[in-house]
């Protein structure tokens, strides 16, 4: 059973987790104020005390902030992959497949240059049918502007 073709998104496009987003922010910005209350009103703390407490909750904020960051944006000329702590351009003539198979973690790309790379902006654990959507949606424009876009691509 073929699943419905897509309608291509308006370029510029930028696919994220919103909610995964919103729930790492909102949890390492909850833990930050609550560290560094406990450090305030702490009497026994030494000043090198409260400023460690202080440091490791901003530490703690800055891991989850990290893990938010990733994101898979597609404009006429390309997608720029953000991942943790990478990030690439691909020209659309580099992305040959885009996959979302069940019980994978996120999208992979597979590369012209015979590589995969993992797109961690869509991924399916919280919002698994937008990460479905969005995954669609890249695979079409993939189709219809990549290596693929000149030979007869079968229905995704």
């Amino acid at each position: 059973m073929s699943a419905p073709r897509p309608e291509l998104p308006t370029l510029p496009v930028t696919f994220r987790p919103t909610l995964t987003r919103v729930v790492l922010l909102s949890v390492g910005l909850a833990m930050f104020l609550v560290i560094t209350v406990v450090a305030l009103t702490l009497e026994r703390l030494n000043p090198g005390e409260r400023v460690s407490f202080v440091f490791v909750a901003a530490l703690f904020f800055g891991v989850l902030a990290l893990l938010s960051r990733p994101r898979v944006s597609a404009d006429d000329t390309g997608v720029t992959v953000v991942n943790l702590t990478r990030t690439r351009r691909l020209a659309w003539q580099e992305i040959l497949r885009v996959n979302l198979r069940s019980g994978d973690p996120w999208v992979f790309l597979d590369l012209s240059d015979g590589t995969s790379l993992p797109a961690l902006g869509i991924q399916p654990g919280l919002a698994k049918e937008r990460a479905i959507r969005d995954a669609r949606a890249l695979r079409a424009l993939a189709e219809t502007r990549g290596a693929g876009s000149d030979d007869t691509a079968s229905g995704a």
